[in-house]
């Protein structure tokens, strides 16, 4: 019922904004009216019920991925005019017909709860990588929907032939890709992705998204840049659902369970108990705990506790030496890592990213541990470093681009690295 009160409220509010606008302006003024304006404003509005906890966050989930399809259709389906007279002047309002539209927006929105049935009937089929690698996984099952397949992928070929003479709209590509996911086009979404990246957007939900489109175009495997996708989107933000969901199926699939279980109660303890995700890994996480447990592993008592060696961080932000970008390419690895201070230079944990991440915000835990013997929280005092690779491998080679802290107590945040051309 949630869902579809926020649906009512968002269709109502979107006819009446497209079709009593019109009638509102002012007289004898040429306007051009944008028909997307009214319904990013409505995203925003959704956006702050949401930070303002008027709305769950299953509640706004479902109504965003309404609204940004609607957005869709109205940019695939091009400009909505304001009438206009001989004179090419705005028309003047028609006596009557404010009620007789109003009396329209009602009809839409009633016809849509007839149609609709239940919440979820507006909802493509999609898949996730956050569950079908992970135990308590879910199944996702086919909806009826507003429009078919077909008429879908046409709209999203018009987003995507719009955006492509304008690639700096990072939202747009943000929509584009998650359009494509709901098409079942991971490998499309991904580029997509990049695209919103490239673009300029650095937020740790459209970092999440993005690791679970590479996951998905690559089996349903959190390895890789997906892991490196979700990493950091949790240096970002360390209690993104969605981020959280695919770390902890990461650990699992690798046998730490340790991890699974320092992610899934993390995630439970920040999402409300109705969030999607929350329900989804109640199972994955009883059966990590359990297995943790049959390895003689520690299990925290309830499933909110916080984690063992919650202090057993580093982070902050890295960034290239302006002078040296034109000695290095989008694509180039960078490395992050932590060492003890004393004794083996084997990293303590380690994170990759690209260089058209920078400037990166980083986070580096025992999620991120090469070995399950060697992990930060062993240590109270390390070293953080950041290195870029052309090659890719994890081995040094002179000249490259790098930077060392001094030793560091684990638990800061404020961490600064700037990455200065190496000794030769």
């Amino acid at each position: 019922m949630t869902a579809f009160l926020v649906f009512a409220a968002l269709i109502g509010a979107v006819v009446l904004a497209i079709l009593l606008r019109p009638l509102w302006s002012g007289s004898g003024r040429r306007t051009e009216p944008d028909p997307l304006a009214a319904l990013r404003a409505q995203l925003q509005q959704l956006d702050a019920l949401h930070a303002a906890g008027a709305l769950d966050d299953a509640a706004h989930a479902e109504g965003r991925a309404r609204l940004e399809r609607r957005i869709v259709e109205a940019v695939a389906s091009g400009s909505v005019t304001t009438p206009r007279d001989a004179g090419g002047r705005d028309a003047p309002p028609v006596p009557g017909l404010v009620p007789v539209l109003l009396s329209l927006a009602l009809a839409v929105v009633a016809g849509g709860y007839v149609w609709l049935g239940r919440p979820d009937a507006l909802d493509l089929p999609g898949t996730t990588a956050a569950g079908p690698t992970g135990p308590g996984a879910a199944t996702p099952e086919a909806a009826p929907h507003t429009i078919d397949t077909a008429q879908m992928r046409q709209m999203v070929d018009s987003l995507a032939q719009r955006l492509a003479a304008d690639p700096a709209d990072a939202e747009g590509w943000a929509m584009l890709a998650r359009s494509w996911v709901v098409l079942g086009e991971p490998g499309r979404a991904v580029q997509a992705y990049r695209q919103a990246l490239d673009a300029g957007v650095k937020d740790a939900a459209l970092l999440a998204d993005f690791a679970d489109a590479l996951a998905v175009a690559d089996g349903h495997r959190i390895e890789g840049e997906a892991l490196q996708r979700v990493q950091q989107a949790l240096a970002l933000d360390p209690d993104q659902p969605k981020a959280l969901s695919l770390a902890g199926t990461a650990a699992f699939d690798r046998g730490d369970y340790a991890g699974a279980v320092t992610h899934w109660a993390h995630l439970q303890a920040v999402g409300s108990p109705d969030h999607p995700l929350v329900r989804q890994m109640a199972a994955g996480l009883s059966e990590a705990r359990q297995r943790l447990a049959a390895a003689g592993g520690r299990v925290a008592s309830t499933a909110v506790a916080s984690p063992p060696s919650a202090a057993a961080f580093v982070a902050g932000t890295v960034q290239l030496d302006p002078a040296l970008a034109p000695q290095t390419r989008p694509d180039d690895t960078v490395f992050v890592f932590a060492r003890a201070a004393s004794g083996p230079r084997m990293p303590l944990a380690v994170m990759r990213a690209q260089v058209r991440d920078l400037p990166l915000r980083f986070r580096l835990d025992d999620s991120l541990a090469m070995s399950p013997a060697f992990r930060l929280s062993g240590h109270d005092r390390v070293v953080v470093g950041a290195r870029i690779s052309r090659s890719g491998e994890a081995t040094a080679q002179p000249g490259e681009p790098r930077v060392e802290s001094s030793t560091l107590a684990l638990g800061r945040n404020d961490i600064q690295l700037m990455l200065v051309q190496g000794t030769r």
